[in-house]
């Protein structure tokens, strides 16, 4: 499995409606927070994170795909330092 790539360095806040939502863990999605299947296509041996949303609701969605609590920002990103 490959590092995630870093696709902010902040959460994607958004506000959401119920259903079911791919969150992209491999940081290659053109569609962020959201998978776009990129992950298969570059061959990066992670997989998005899946949810169901029962509420409709403000999510703070990781940005920086380091999260310990993924999908949903924990403020890794500030600890990150330089990495890429």
């Amino acid at each position: 499995m490959s590092e995630p790539k870093i696709a902010q360095r902040s959460p994607y806040v958004k506000e959401e409606q119920p259903g079911r939502k791919a969150w992209c863990a491999c940081g290659h999605s053109q569609n962020q927070p959201y998978c776009d299947g990129s992950h298969a296509r570059l061959n990066t041996g992670i997989s998005p994170v899946r949810v169901e949303i029962t509420e409709s609701k403000r999510i703070a969605w990781c940005g920086c795909k380091h999260s310990g609590n993924k999908p949903y920002c924990d403020g890794t990103h500030a600890k990150l330092g330089d990495r890429v």
